[in-house]
C-alpha cells in the first residue's frame, strides 16, 4: 500500500508540474500574440491554441501513468496500460481492464489526479476566454428605469 501511495504521488507531482509548465508556456505564447486576439479569427486561433496545449498535457500526463503502470508490473504492455490510463485519467472507467488488487490503490490516485487537471485546465481556458471579451457595461440595466 505505502509503495502505492508514494508513486502515486510522484506521479500527481510530476503532472502537476508538467501542467503548471505547460500553463505558462501556453499563456507566454499567447502573450506575444496578443496583436491576433483583435479578431474573431485570431481569437479562435488562441483559444484553440491553449485548449490543443492543455489537451496534449493530458495525454503527456496519461502516458507517464501508462509508463508506471507497465514499469512495476501492473499492466504487462503499453498498448493496453495507455488505454487503461487514458479511462482512468478521464474518469471514464469501462472497467473492461483492471488492475491486479495489489496495484488498484494507484488507479484511484490517477482518477483523482485527472479530476484535478481538467478541472484546472477548464479554469484556465474559462480565465482566458473572459480575459478576450470582457463583460460589457455599457447597456443600461432594466432593473435600475
Amino acid at each position: 500500500m505505502w509503495q502505492q501511495i508514494a508513486l502515486g504521488s510522484a506521479l500527481v507531482l510530476g503532472t502537476t508540474a508538467a501542467h503548471a509548465l505547460a500553463t505558462v508556456l501556453a499563456m507566454l505564447g499567447l502573450t506575444h500574440v496578443h496583436h491576433v486576439n483583435r479578431t474573431h479569427i485570431g481569437r479562435s486561433f488562441a483559444i484553440s491554441f491553449l485548449v490543443l496545449v492543455m489537451f496534449l498535457i493530458s495525454l503527456l500526463d496519461a502516458v507517464v501513468w501508462a509508463y508506471a503502470y507497465v514499469r512495476v508490473g501492473a499492466i504487462p504492455d503499453f498498448e493496453a496500460a495507455l488505454y487503461f490510463s487514458m479511462v482512468t485519467f478521464t474518469t471514464l472507467g469501462y472497467g473492461d481492464l483492471t488492475l491486479e488488487p495489489n496495484w488498484r490503490l494507484l488507479a484511484s490516485f490517477e482518477a483523482a489526479n485527472g479530476i484535478i487537471m481538467f478541472g484546472w485546465t477548464t479554469a484556465l481556458v474559462v480565465a482566458y476566454i473572459q480575459r478576450l471579451a470582457p463583460v460589457r457595461h455599457d447597456r443600461p440595466d432594466a432593473g435600475n428605469s
